[in-house]
């Protein structure tokens, strides 16, 4: 009876801990921004895709931005690969900016090249 309590115990804790660490918590979804500049490194790893792409402003300033996606094998499915994105390609990412005003965000919408990826199977 004892391994029983112990083993149910672990296993209602666990959705929970995969829950925390998937959250979105970290990005203001009242403050949604798009940037678009040239691709500088594409990450397609666990647990979070990453793009980073070098935004040119009016003032001719160049700030790296970061941005953040589902997994890779949920990206898969909606039709990318490790190669979707290559340094040089122009990028466009949507999505809410980082909450401590870091050039970071959540990506909701990505545009390569002019074609959009779509981020969900069906989108």
């Amino acid at each position: 009876m004892k391994i029983q309590t112990v083993v149910f115990a672990l296993a209602a804790t666990v959705p929970f801990s995969l829950l925390a660490h998937h959250s979105a918590a970290a990005y203001n979804p009242k403050d949604v921004v798009t940037v678009t500049g040239t691709a500088t490194d594409f990450r397609f790893v666990n647990p979070h895709v990453l793009i980073t792409i070098e935004v040119k402003e009016a003032s001719g300033v160049v700030t790296k931005w970061q941005g953040e996606l589902t997994s890779p094998n949920h990206l898969v499915r909606a039709g990318w690969n490790a190669h979707s994105i290559k340094p040089g390609d122009t990028v466009s990412i949507t999505g809410p900016k980082a909450f401590t005003g870091a050039p970071a965000l959540r990506i909701s919408k990505t545009v390569v090249n002019g074609q959009e990826l779509k981020t969900e199977m069906g989108d």
